[in-house]
């Protein structure tokens, strides 16, 4: 697979350059050169494959240039070895729980299977690899769990000083060995914007061969299609039409579910549910982008004020925003209106949201009381376990299961780096290690 950067389609890398560079020098993302559009046979063949089955058809699409069939199968195999279960809150409307993986987020996905492209590439070249890495909540989790004892790389991840769960700090923080966790004295924009001035940084790349776990990195994208189009093949039986309802901060994985439409996989509309954070749903309106600092919510793995993964979006759509609401739209909902959703589901279904799929439910009354269509269904995606937002759940007096991998977690020591906003000062840090 060749990409090009979306700021500058003339360029071309590989796909290997793609994963361990993260970034193209112009400060654009890559993004496939060609997509690749799926066999309608294969398509038609999805209900009776499991989701590694799945999988593997997407990615070998799009990498059977760069990785065997064989290699890839094992990768695909050994990364997306859970479940992705969807359970019907009405006829029409289901929860697509992505929370079922090591790190209980639907990040486990993408950090799994770069975790492995890493590895399979590094089996033929003697280096190190450091892995930089800023999270709002559930990527450093899974990516922690990820690469964790993965030879010939270190990770260091950057995540937000009390704007992250308990739960989710305990999961960046008790691991040792090849990770190291940062607490940034701001917000996760900041973090993000430290992690990506990092990568054009002559000294430390000089020194590094640094790259990225987020969801700026292609290999964090690619895995993240194999439950849309999993999805899709469950419900194509019953429905003629199915509308994602993706909760959405930095807008990889909904991006991720574009990338496979644009693979052929037959899907009706995407809508992205934001919390108070609202760029993109007012770029919608008003035409017009406008970057701002994040605030923090109760959803806050979605507190993003800079979407990265949206220029992905745009790119796909020609940056026509007449092209890109044909098939998107955006909604945005404050942490009252959250609270009143996870009741709402609770009292009348006894089912547990997580603040953020709570966005996705709101998101779906909104659409169903302006469209009424027959044989469609809504499907929210679950990106998280409940379990990681204590306080939330205790305040509105609703209990919920704590999984045994948690409950442990509780037991463990925390060892962070504690450091101010200053990109010298995480430099400096840096550069001080062997």
């Amino acid at each position: 697979m060749k990409l090009y950067s979306t700021k500058n389609h003339h360029l071309s890398v590989d796909f290997k350059t793609a994963v361990f560079n993260s970034l193209p020098a112009d400060n654009g993302l890559y993004m496939p050169t060609t997509i690749p559009v799926l066999d309608e046979n294969i398509i038609a063949g999805w209900d009776k494959k499991s989701l590694p089955e799945i999988a593997f058809d997407l990615a070998y699409a799009l990498l059977k240039d760069d990785i065997s069939a064989e290699a890839l199968k094992a990768i695909v195999d050994d990364a997306a070895n859970f479940e992705a279960p969807l359970h019907p809150l009405a006829d029409d409307v289901f929860i697509l729980e992505l929370f079922h993986g090591p790190s209980l987020a639907f990040k486990d996905f993408g950090g799994r299977f770069m975790s492995r492209i890493m590895a399979h590439f590094l089996k033929e070249e003697e280096k190190e690899i450091r892995i930089l890495v800023a999270t709002s909540g559930d990527t450093g989790g899974a990516v922690a769990l990820g690469f964790l004892n993965v030879p010939g790389i270190k990770v260091t991840i950057l995540y937000p000083k009390g704007k992250v769960s308990l739960i989710q700090e305990l999961q960046l923080t008790t691991n040792g060995n090849n990770i190291e966790a940062v607490e940034i004295d701001g917000t996760f924009d900041d973090c993000q914007a430290m992690v990506k001035q990092a990568f054009h940084d002559e000294e430390l790349n000089a020194k590094f061969n640094l790259t990225s776990a987020n969801s700026i990195n292609i290999s964090r994208l690619i895995p993240q299609m194999f439950y849309y189009a999993n999805t899709y093949a469950r419900l194509k039986q019953q429905f003629e039409h199915i509308t994602f309802v993706t909760p959405s901060g930095n807008f990889g994985n909904i991006a991720a579910g574009m990338l496979a439409s644009k693979m052929g996989v037959p899907i009706k509309q995407f809508i992205a549910a934001t919390n108070s954070n609202d760029i993109v749903p007012q770029y919608l309106k008003t035409g017009v982008y406008t970057a701002k600092p994040s605030v923090q919510t109760l959803a806050n793995a979605m507190d993003v004020g800079n979407p990265s993964n949206f220029v992905r979006i745009l790119d796909m759509f020609d940056k026509d925003k007449t092209k890109l609401e044909a098939a998107f739209d955006a909604v945005a909902f404050d942490d009252d209106a959250i609270k009143v959703a996870i009741k709402e589901v609770y009292q009348e279904k006894q089912y547990i949201m997580c603040p953020h799929t709570a966005t996705g439910y709101l998101a779906v009354k909104e659409a169903k009381a302006k469209n009424q269509l027959d044989k469609h269904a809504y499907v929210v995606l679950a990106t998280a376990h409940p379990c990681k937002f204590p306080d939330v759940f205790e305040e509105l007096h609703i209990p919920y299961e704590v999984p045994a991998q948690v409950a442990e977690l509780y037991h463990k020591a925390k060892h962070q780096i504690v450091m101010d906003n200053s990109y010298q000062n995480f430099k400096d840090y840096l550069l001080s290690q062997s």
